[in-house]
């Protein structure tokens, strides 16, 4: 356990936004956590993994435990598949990486997604027609209020589009330390239907791709709209999309042409956040020292000094705008952090 009174957080998230921890805790292991549990009383933390899905708003007085748990553990082994065991602390895109260059199928999609392993069931992570609980087998984690270790199997996660039990009724409730996937190792099930990846192969002449092809599909297509945070601050899509009923969306479709959806069950639509965004102005636009990025309108940036309240009040913006024009409300896909 490693443990800072005073330490500036610019570096802990992607954002770059520079406000100050005065207790600042560093877990390298389960014992570490729960060692920190009972040494503050139970109380909850903030837990802190990459940074990626946060904005902090001002300095942080609470204490903050910053989970850094490392390994890769293969648990079963069969002809068809693996089970591999991760530590929470693991960078998501490596552990894609490391299954890749194995040819282990089911992560090749969600290349280049920012964060930790342990951050990746909170979120259900997804993306290009593929999320996490696809692969996902079970988690452990420690209960906050006591300390003890729990198992929590797929179907008691909740997952829905990014959410799960952990960001719903179990929110702040228990800290992940590891993480059981099921990948496979021949007969990969590979998913390009989305119209976005199954272009790009098609134009770079790319007709059986192997899972080695999505990925580096995956991480170009990505590249190209999206920006390196460590050149421009951001955490990636800070809303996320919208998923409506299909009544609410006939109400919307009449009075908007070409509005983009889609159908995600018998009564639901999804709808890209980005499109309504940037339908009403706000693609690239500049506002004081934040603002939204020039090729994906879903993207808010730190244009160099923008402190935590000024791009949440920027956000804000946006959220009402867009419920003004089209009655329907964003929700935040990042996580604000205050006291």
């Amino acid at each position: 356990m490693q443990k800072k009174s005073k330490i500036s957080l610019k570096d802990f998230n992607s954002f770059g936004v520079d406000v100050t921890s005065t207790d600042f805790n560093i877990a390298n292991s389960e014992k570490d956590v729960i060692n920190f549990l009972k040494k503050t009383n139970f109380k909850s933390p903030i837990i802190l993994g990459g940074g990626t899905n946060v904005l902090f708003k001002t300095n942080i007085e609470k204490s903050i435990l910053k989970i850094q748990i490392k390994g890769i553990k293969v648990l079963n082994e069969t002809s068809q598949h693996i089970q591999i065991s991760v530590g929470a602390g693991e960078v998501w895109n490596n552990l894609v990486d490391w299954c890749v260059n194995k040819d282990y199928g089911g992560f090749e999609n969600l290349s280049l997604i920012p964060g930790n392993v342990g951050s990746a069931p909170i979120q259900n992570i997804g993306a290009y027609g593929v999320e996490l609980k696809d692969t996902f087998i079970s988690c452990k984690a420690i209960c906050i209020d006591t300390g003890s270790l729990k198992i929590f199997e797929n179907k008691e996660c909740n997952f829905s589009y990014r959410s799960s039990i952990f960001k719903e009724d179990l929110k702040n409730k228990f800290i992940i330390s590891n993480v059981t996937f099921k990948l496979t190792k021949r007969n990969h099930k590979l998913n390009y239907s989305y119209d976005p990846l199954k272009n790009y192969l098609i134009e770079n002449n790319i007709h059986y791709p192997s899972i080695k092809d999505i990925s580096k599909s995956v991480k170009k297509i990505r590249s190209s709209k999206l920006p390196d945070p460590k050149n421009l601050g951001n955490c990636g899509s800070f809303f996320k999309n919208p998923i409506i009923n299909k009544l609410e969306f006939k109400k919307v479709q009449k009075k908007t042409e070409n509005i983009p959806y889609y159908n995600i069950s018998k009564n639901e639509i999804k709808i890209p956040a980005a499109w309504l965004i940037e339908k009403c102005g706000f693609k690239g636009i500049k506002d004081g020292n934040t603002g939204t990025h020039e090729k994906h309108a879903l993207i808010i940036i730190n244009r160099g000094k923008a402190s935590g309240n000024e791009i949440f009040n920027f956000s804000q913006k946006i959220k009402n705008t867009v419920l003004k024009k089209f009655n329907i409300l964003l929700e935040e896909e990042v996580n604000i952090i205050e006291n």
